[in-house]
């Protein structure tokens, strides 16, 4: 084979593992920031916003380095360049991404500015690097005017074909089974070892250095934990980045991607946990008069709810629904998640209730993740769908989370949901944390009565949440399926704490 046709040859094979890392690392870049800021449109139109800049800038670079120095060695060294710095970016991520979130907790800038900052430390200019490959490439690869159309169509329908590989090699194998710090690592090698193929053996160092630090075992995503926790879990399972925390007396927390809130709490010998989780079990019979046969949990995490449904109503029927099923094992193995008629689910909530049977006596809604909820479950239609699965007399509890001396998005779910139900209460169960209640007749009055006939450790809990129910607040505009904007809604709301509005 002549040089000629080696060249071309790895020219191809240059553009379309650049077009594979390009877009793997945007990928796994979004992955990156979910523990720390959530995985909310936002973080992903940051992220895709910072990689399309630093594509641009790597075109226009491209193009003049193309002109400049019009030989393979040269692209070849860039492309090492952007391996090497693309390998950093896992071992650089965690201290300066905790230093972010302190930072940006100090004036509670939200998911939108931290998420930015984070992406453009991280991988603005190994993309950029990595964007300046195709062009460059069209330069090496273009023997006349004649024939530049025809070339530089082939070498950006190669890199192309390499995104969609990278694409879909992230987000379906290597973030899953290998965890987004190697997926990070792999692309740098894929790209190391092409780069050393131009460059000659001499190179061939920086594959087997970045093939090494692969094997070296994985740290913890997230060090950081309070004084006296420690993690006794972490995974990133197929959809976000979880972690179990226990504290000193063997209460477990169960800390999802950003870690703003904790999802699912244990406290051994007991099925209540002094927090949100008991009023959900106990403000139900602000409308119930009897204990309830059928209960629908969306958000199940690991089983808190179900847990001491389970225990407190053992004839009930409990149907749990968890997008993320390795919540659910997280569930059976650190928090004693079982129950006598528990059926899990591992579905996204809505699809899953608009096939369901229905006839539930309650409805727990707490699958909003803070800071950012999806929004298809805070519409009008969402809970005209609730309402339309309801036994007669059943209702629906809504766990709100905001931030602490923030009313705005309570005042937002309390108004869409009175679109479909008569009777809204709210109970300021906590400072971050409001339960609303739907149904077409409730009262704390009620629930006073219905206290008597619980087991005595809910019957204090029973009329305290009675004293608190209160209707909505009023206020707040109707969320529908067109137009629901929560992310925006949450970052004003944090800026407008920090502000002291």
């Amino acid at each position: 084979m002549s040089t000629a046709g080696r060249d071309q040859r790895l020219l191809y094979l240059l553009v379309f593992v650049v077009g594979m890392a390009s877009l793997g690392a945007e990928i796994a870049a979004a992955r990156l920031m979910s523990p720390y800021f959530g995985a909310s449109t936002i973080v992903w139109a940051n992220t895709i916003a910072v990689v399309l800049v630093s594509l641009s800038v790597g075109y226009w670079l491209g193009g003049r380095l193309g002109d400049d120095h019009p030989h393979l060695r040269g692209l070849c060294s860039m492309v090492a360049g952007a391996a090497v710095l693309l390998a950093l970016v896992p071992f650089a991520a965690r201290p300066f991404l905790s230093v972010s979130v302190d930072a940006l907790d100090e004036i509670s800038a939200g998911a939108f500015v931290g998420s930015l900052v984070g992406v453009l430390a991280l991988v603005a200019v190994p993309i950029v690097l990595l964007g300046a490959c195709s062009p460059w490439a069209v330069r090496l690869a273009t023997p006349d005017v004649d024939h530049s159309g025809r070339t530089a169509g082939r070498l950006y329908a190669i890199s192309t074909a390499g995104s969609l590989v990278g694409t879909m090699s992230a987000a379906l194998l290597l973030i899953p089974f290998l965890g987004t710090q190697r997926t990070f690592l792999v692309f740098a090698l894929t790209l190391a070892l092409v780069a050393a193929a131009g460059l000659g053996w001499r190179y061939l160092s920086v594959p087997v250095v970045v093939g090494a630090v692969i094997a070296i075992p994985a740290g913890t995503v997230k060090a950081e934990t309070d004084a006296g926790d420690r993690v006794i879990y972490e995974s990133e399972t197929r959809l976000q980045y979880a972690r179990v925390l226990e504290e000193p007396d063997g209460t477990r927390k169960l800390e999802l991607n950003e870690g703003v809130a904790e999802h699912s709490l244990f406290r051994p010998g007991s099925y209540l946990t002094s927090n949100y989780w008991d009023g959900l079990v106990v403000v139900p019979f602000a409308g119930l008069a009897r204990a309830p046969s059928r209960v629908a949990i969306l958000g199940n995490a690991a089983g808190t709810v179900a847990r001491a449904y389970g225990h407190y109503f053992p004839a009930g029927r409990i149907d749990a629904v968890e997008i993320d099923p390795e919540l659910t094992e997280i569930g059976r193995r650190y928090f004693d998640m079982r129950a006598p008629h528990l059926a899990v689910h591992h579905e996204d909530a809505r699809p899953w209730l608009r096939d369901s049977d229905g006839e539930y006596d309650v409805v727990i809604l707490d699958a909003y993740r803070q800071p950012y909820i999806p929004f298809y479950l805070a519409t009008r239609e969402f809970f005209e769908l609730v309402r339309d699965r309801l036994a007669p007399g059943g209702l629906v509890i809504v766990n709100v989370g905001h931030p602490e001396d923030s009313s705005e998005l309570e005042r937002v779910i309390g108004r869409t949901m009175s679109e479909a139900f008569p009777v809204v209460l709210r109970d300021p169960i906590e400072d971050e944390n409001t339960l609303l209640l739907g149904a077409a007749r409730a009262s704390g009055a009620q629930l006073r009565r219905m206290a008597a006939g619980l087991a005595p450790e809910l019957q204090t809990i029973a009329r305290v949440e009675a004293g608190r129910l209160e209707p909505a607040l009023d206020g707040g505009e109707v969320y529908t399926d067109d137009r629901a904007p929560v992310e925006w809604l949450v970052d004003r709301s944090i800026l407008g704490y920090a502000a002291g509005e």
